[in-house]
């Protein structure tokens, strides 16, 4: 493949965000453009790095490794089984899930009715504060492209559907999966114990396969662009 990293304006901009497991949508418009502009292009360099960039057909770009081996990720079983909860109260509400995480938004004063309400879920995700659930839910999904936060408003974001496909796909009946916003609650996940050895997941919706590797982004970007120009020089 001929590359020509001239055309790659936003490369280190876009590597850096995906490699840290931040989903690029259209609320990043330069970066999104870029992607949507010249994909095939940074589908083949970063297929050289190893990375697997996947276009969501709803509007977003990320990177799954494409051999799905990494560990159990907590904040990814946290993010599941807060939109599994987040959900069933819409719906116990009488509000339509879809239309609310699907761009709609959740007000911070919401949390501590949401925390109440779900206590014994949210303490297996090590979550028992108001503190504890805007750190390591909340601020995660604004960190990771998810939501956006604002005066004290999240809006959801389009990655959020890769949560909301989580929660279609395990109900038994697809047509009540079409229609999540009716009043039957939606079976609950509990989350993985790290001590039943359970190591590994080929699930891609691992947020962040990247931690822990040897190789810096910085390494792994100059490694594929080194390998790249010496293809193109053969």
């Amino acid at each position: 493949m001929h590359l020509d990293l001239s055309e790659l304006s936003h490369l280190a901009p876009i590597f850096r965000e995906l490699f840290k497991g931040f989903h690029i949508s259209r609320r990043d418009a330069e970066l999104y453009a870029q992607l949507s502009n010249c994909q095939d292009q940074y589908r083949g360099l970063f297929k050289a790095m190893g990375f697997e960039l996947v276009c969501d057909t709803r509007g977003f770009y990320y990177f799954v490794p494409e051999q799905a081996a990494a560990q159990v990720n907590k904040t990814a079983q946290r993010l599941s089984l807060f939109t599994f909860i987040l959900v069933e109260h819409l719906a116990d509400q009488g509000r339509d899930p879809l239309a609310v995480l699907d761009g709609g938004s959740l007000g911070r004063e919401e949390l501590p009715s949401l925390l109440d309400k779900y206590r014994d879920l949210f303490l297996q995700a090590e979550v028992q504060t108001q503190e504890e659930l805007e750190e390591k839910v909340m601020r995660r999904m604004t960190q990771l492209g998810f939501a956006s936060e604002e005066n004290g408003v999240y809006r959801f974001l389009p990655p959020m559907h890769r949560f909301l496909d989580v929660c279609l796909a395990v109900q038994q009946d697809r047509d009540l999966a079409a229609s999540v916003h009716s009043h039957l609650p939606l079976p609950t996940p509990e989350l993985a114990d790290p001590d039943a050895g359970l190591e590994h997941t080929a699930d891609p919706l691992d947020l962040a396969p990247f931690e822990g590797e040897d190789e810096t982004e910085e390494q792994a970007l100059a490694r594929a662009i080194a390998a790249e120009r010496q293809e193109i020089d053969v």
